[in-house]
C-alpha cells in the first residue's frame, strides 16, 4: 500500500460552493482552469472529472447563479468562461455560512467533542 495520499471524490452537496468560491476569488474561468483551480486550492486532494464538473456548471447557470460567454483560452482554443453573478454572490455567501455550520457539527462528532448545540 502506498504511502502517499490518494485523492478523494468532492463530497456530494459542496461542488456548488467550491465553484462559486473559486469564481469569486479569480473571475472568469472555463470549466477546465476552475477544476485545476479546486485540484490546486485542495492541494491535489480534491478530483474533479468533467462528468461531476460541466452538469454542476450548467445547473448553476440554470439557477441563474453564474453566467457564461464564449472566449478564447489560453492555449488558443475556444472556451465558454464562467463568472459569478449578483445571484451568485448571494447564494455563495448562504452556501459558505452553511458550509462552515455543518463543518463544525461534524467536526465536533469526529473529534467526540458533540454538544447539544451544534
Amino acid at each position: 500500500m502506498s504511502n502517499e495520499p490518494r485523492r478523494l471524490e468532492v463530497l456530494q452537496g459542496t461542488l456548488d460552493l467550491l465553484v462559486l468560491k473559486t469564481l469569486e476569488g479569480l473571475g472568469p474561468l472555463h470549466g477546465y482552469g476552475i477544476a485545476r483551480r479546486i485540484e490546486q486550492m485542495s492541494a491535489d486532494t480534491l478530483a474533479l472529472n468533467q462528468g461531476t464538473l460541466y452538469p454542476a456548471l450548467l445547473r448553476l447557470e440554470q439557477q441563474g447563479l453564474i453566467s457564461s460567454e464564449w472566449g478564447t483560452s489560453d492555449n488558443n482554443r475556444r472556451a465558454r468562461f464562467y463568472s459569478l453573478n449578483q445571484r451568485g454572490h448571494r447564494r455563495l455567501q448562504v452556501e459558505v455560512d452553511n458550509w462552515q455550520r455543518i463543518s463544525l457539527a461534524v467536526n465536533a462528532i469526529v473529534s467526540g467533542r458533540a454538544s447539544g448545540n451544534a
